[in-house]
């Protein structure tokens, strides 16, 4: 071995510099770029229009941790109840930024429904899904104007499956013109990048600021999002919003999404981050914000929740006592954050590990602090370790 006078380095690189846009709803303030956590954000699969199903939703994502929330806005019916989604939110205290998502006909809405233009904090524009020929144009303009009207962040979101046709013709023609012609996968990265930062500009000259535009470019393929990000980031300093589009179903989902962004997260680039993840039948669409939480957290970048350790299992264990305690242990954890981290601040940062075996853990004694207090057996072995738990939250945690 070789000794060296330099440490090896540790922990994710530092923030890309980026400018902060901030999102606001009332007092509520959620700043993104910058020196700004790395922002947890989700989107609804309810029918907007369906203003009471649409609020529990939100209210649930917002109860998980997502920062921001995301509803698809697509029709006048949709546009009307967004001012009732955020009445209803307010009444019953949940005060989370919504984001209005829209393709093909914002223009429309956010000019004939100003009350949902002003309900939102924060609007999305596909710049491919504006128009086409000399209307695209003009409706994009329409959009931003509204947007800068009412003092609303954008993000510019170019999608792979929907880029721009006109500028990726264009695109394509300068590229048949090299001497050294690009691949196809390349002139897609570069029309992707293109549109976004053109459109920016764009948005810039049409009178919004450059502190209320972050952008993304989606893709569904882990190394083409490695790759269109990184020159991304290169050529620009708007906050970047970085997910894994149509990332599928269960572990293939998580699995591919945590590889593309904690790829890009450990290089520094990355401001928000949203987990597009299909829900399993009947499954609960707060998954995606879990998820998004534990690459941060485990990653280093940011604490949510106090994480809950435990040992796979082996042949020295053949019961199942510690698999069902780690997860009634996580999940009670979980539950409680709600509260705890208004009344306990930097609970998020506690370690409780569940181990199974003689080798991780001596049988069912309980360490705290690394001093034995209690053994434990029996059918209420749940419950007498979560009131541990929480007499260690209360001791050791300040009061807000």
């Amino acid at each position: 071995m070789s000794s060296s006078n330099n440490p090896i380095p540790s922990g994710p690189l530092a923030r890309r510099a980026s400018r902060r846009v901030l999102v606001q709803h009332g007092e509520r303030k959620i700043w993104v770029g910058g020196d700004a956590p790395v922002v947890v954000q989700s989107m609804t699969n309810t029918d907007t229009a369906d203003a009471v199903a649409t609020a529990i939703q939100i209210k649930e994502l917002a109860r998980a941790g997502s920062e921001l929330v995301r509803l698809t806005v697509d029709r006048p019916e949709a546009a009307a109840a967004v001012p009732y989604i955020r009445d209803q939110l307010d009444k019953m205290g949940v005060d989370v930024p919504l984001v209005g998502d829209f393709h093909y006909n914002g223009h429309t809405l956010l000019t004939d429904y100003p009350e949902c233009a002003a309900a939102l904090s924060k609007y999305r524009i596909n710049p491919g899904n504006v128009g086409k020929g000399a209307k695209r144009d003009t409706q994009f303009a329409q959009m931003i104007e509204v947007a800068a009207r009412h003092d609303k962040p954008v993000r510019i979101g170019v999608n792979w499956g929907s880029l721009d046709q006109a500028l990726l013709a264009r695109i394509m023609d300068e590229n048949a013109a090299r001497e050294n012609p690009w691949t196809a996968q390349a002139v897609m990265y570069e029309a992707l990048i293109t549109s976004a930062i053109e459109n920016a500009v764009r948005a810039e000259e049409l009178g919004l600021a450059r502190d209320k535009i972050i952008l993304s470019c989606k893709v569904s393929g882990v190394q083409d999002l490695i790759a269109v990000y990184r020159e991304l980031a290169k050529r620009c300093d708007y906050p970047l919003h970085l997910g894994l589009t149509e990332a599928g179903m269960g572990s293939k989902g998580i699995v591919a999404s945590t590889a593309a962004l904690s790829v890009l997260l450990q290089e520094g680039i990355g401001d928000t981050i949203r987990i597009s993840l299909t829900p399993e039948p009947g499954g609960d669409r707060t998954k995606e914000v879990v998820v998004g939480q534990e690459i941060l957290q485990t990653m280093g970048l940011r604490k949510f929740t106090p994480m809950v350790i435990a040992c796979p299992g082996c042949g020295r264990t053949t019961s199942t006592v510690f698999q069902e305690l780690a997860d009634d242990i996580q999940t009670y954890l979980r539950e409680q954050m709600p509260e705890w981290k208004k009344t306990y601040p930097g609970v998020e940062a506690m370690n409780v590990a569940v181990m199974g075996c003689i080798v991780n853990g001596p049988g069912e004694s309980v360490f705290v602090d690394g001093e034995k207090v209690a053994t434990l057996r029996g059918e209420n072995i749940v419950g007498e370790f979560q009131a541990i738990v929480l007499d260690y939250v209360q001791k050791n945690y300040s009061k807000a």
